[in-house]
């Protein structure tokens, strides 16, 4: 990775203003990411615009430099772009208004399937979060490790990793994860507020969804559904389904877990999430989506009923074949 981090700190150097953009539907991965990266352009005397389609998640709204996002319908191409977390060009949503012929672009991210996008790329398939490239490019950049920026780059590595609990929590993560306590991290806080904190809608949603949990026949595959009238009978924002496919992949003797969720535009949200062996993200891209070898996603057209036949099949036929 060592000429990827000269070609990325290269491209900061000599750029002074930026464009930070993140996958839709972000995650705490990807705005940790992109704030740790406003931090160390700040630092670094830069200028940067935060920009995304939508509010980014309340529970991400105590880190520092968060009320900087810019809420977008429409853009312009600007000179500079860094994409953070996102797998592919698609995954920037409207963001990619910002991408003009004549603009460059700093593809920083982990996962998988990511194509190469950027005019520089800074993929590291092997890094457990977005976050963890983040720290190595601030090494490189000597932008010390102060409060503000620790606390982002810790958020993000704590989201994907699952609280230190997943098959990609290393070593290294760990002593990472030190290292950003010891520059003013409080890890209480920071898990407290994005893994332990329920929102009262969010436990309704969870009271209705948890009925619909299903096994196959095998015990192997287990899979949970949200519907448009459970999310309006509940209140409950998009965001705050993140982390329902837990609750069927975390049952004994399965070794793959999805959630599906109506989306209200014809499409329905597949989240797909694995124990040991099968490797989802390769799932994920028969429709057309992407992730990581443990966790990934797409959004597939058609009715419920449709899509939740298509996507377990594909799940099952890969469980046999594993």
């Amino acid at each position: 990775m060592a000429s990827e981090l000269a070609a990325a700190a290269q491209f900061i150097q000599i750029h002074d203003s930026f464009m930070i953009l993140v996958h839709v539907r972000p995650d705490g991965d990807a705005i940790g990411a992109a704030l740790a990266c406003a931090h160390m352009l700040s630092h670094l005397g830069k200028s940067c615009r935060l920009v995304h389609e939508s509010a980014i998640p309340v529970k991400y709204q105590f880190l520092p430099l968060s009320d900087r996002f810019e809420v977008f319908e429409a853009i312009s191409p600007v000179e500079a772009v860094i994409a953070v977390d996102c797998g592919d060009r698609k995954q920037m949503g409207k963001g990619i208004q910002a991408i003009g012929v004549d603009t460059q672009l700093l593809n920083i991210d982990h996962h998988r399937t990511n194509d190469r996008f950027g005019t520089v790329n800074l993929v590291d398939m092997e890094a457990a979060a977005t976050c963890q490239i983040l720290y190595h490019l601030a090494k490189t950049l000597d932008v010390p490790f102060f409060p503000e920026l620790a606390v982002c780059i810790y958020t993000g590595i704590l989201f994907d990793t699952g609280g230190f609990r997943y098959s990609n929590t290393t070593q290294e993560i760990h002593a990472i994860g030190a290292e950003m306590i010891a520059a003013g991290v409080s890890p209480y806080d920071v898990s407290d507020r994005v893994l332990e904190t329920f929102t009262w809608p969010q436990l309704q949603l969870l009271k209705e969804c948890l009925p619909t949990i299903q096994r196959d026949d095998s015990g192997k595959l287990a899979w949970i559904v949200t519907t448009r009238h459970v999310l309006e009978l509940t209140k409950a924002r998009e965001d705050e389904c993140e982390g329902l496919v837990d609750f069927a992949r975390n049952i004994e003797g399965v070794e793959v877990g999805v959630a599906f969720r109506e989306s209200g535009d014809g499409r329905i949200k597949v989240s797909l999430r694995s124990k040991y062996y099968v490797d989802v993200s390769e799932i994920a891209v028969e429709f057309s989506g992407g992730g990581h070898a443990r966790a990934a996603g797409c959004m597939v057209e058609g009715s419920l009923k449709e899509v939740m036949e298509k996507v377990l099949t594909a799940v099952q036929t890969r469980l046999t074949e594993a």
